[in-house]
């Protein structure tokens, strides 16, 4: 009994603490706080400066690339997430990029995430919405896998009420869940509205690399190369240094007076 209280106190202090400091981590540059010491100071900085995107509502997320690029050990950061995956602090989601992209979501902003589309639904007077209650009640609570099998989906979501075929058309229609290619009676738990951004996030990563191997030695200072603006991503030139450092496309280099992005050789 005590030792839940005193979790959930470290818990209210982390989020006091959280909520103070995130202007200053927003402000800090890259070349501040390239590395950390773990896992979740790394997901913490990196939610507060997730860009803020004007027309698309989303919570932050992080890629698991960006964690490799920040926390040295990348077994440490396996086994950190798969921890915090366990503990419900954050889901992880396999994103539809066509590569082998996986973001990390802290688990509130997820359900914030939820919540944000049903009261869209909900004005708009759309569909059956009591699927959506069932999900975050028996799904999200004991399936924390990224993927869910078509029967195991239905049987969590009966223990709500009668499952029709429309139930599961609109979880598919909210973006909440995508049909795996290889397996169509297997399904991706996905993030609500995260397409744009997708779609923003690859073409991004194109320009950055094109923008690099423009240059005489395929090279540039990260701290001026941060401030440049990326005009076909509504993501920020940070996050996507993050993610191409830590997805092995760049590497970095130590100088005496800076540090140097620079491509990485195939």
């Amino acid at each position: 009994m005590e030792e839940g209280k005193k979790r959930r106190r470290e818990e209210e202090e982390g989020e006091e603490i959280e909520a103070g400091s995130s202007d200053a981590d927003r402000s800090l540059s890259l070349e501040q706080n390239l590395s950390f010491s773990d896992t979740l100071v790394a997901l913490r900085i990196m939610r507060a400066q997730f860009p803020q995107i004007d027309k698309v509502a989303i919570q932050p997320f992080i890629l698991q690339s960006q964690l490799y690029s920040s926390v040295k050990d990348r077994t440490q950061v396996d086994r950190e997430l798969e921890s915090l995956r366990r503990e419900k602090v954050v889901r992880i989601f396999k994103l539809n990029t066509g590569q082998d992209d996986h973001a990390v979501m802290f688990l509130n902003d997820y359900l914030k995430q939820i919540e944000h589309f049903v009261k869209r639904m909900e004005e708009r007077k759309t569909g059956d919405l009591e699927v959506f209650k069932w999900f975050k009640v028996h799904v999200i609570e004991s399936k924390l896998e990224p993927s869910i099998e078509h029967q195991e989906l239905c049987s969590l979501l009966s223990l709500g009420g009668r499952v029709k075929d429309e139930h599961i058309s609109l979880l598919i229609n909210a973006g909440l869940l995508t049909r795996q290619l290889i397996d169509p009676s297997m399904y991706w738990l996905a993030i609500p509205n995260v397409g744009s951004i997708l779609k923003g996030l690859s073409q991004g990563r194109k320009e950055l690399l094109s923008l690099l191997n423009r240059r005489r030695y395929k090279e540039m200072m990260l701290a001026p190369l941060e401030k440049k603006h990326l005009r076909f991503s509504p993501l920020d030139m940070r996050f996507h240094l993050r993610d191409l450092i830590g997805s092995g496309h760049l590497k970095i280099a130590h100088t005496p007076t800076s540090i140097v992005v620079r491509v990485s050789k195939d």
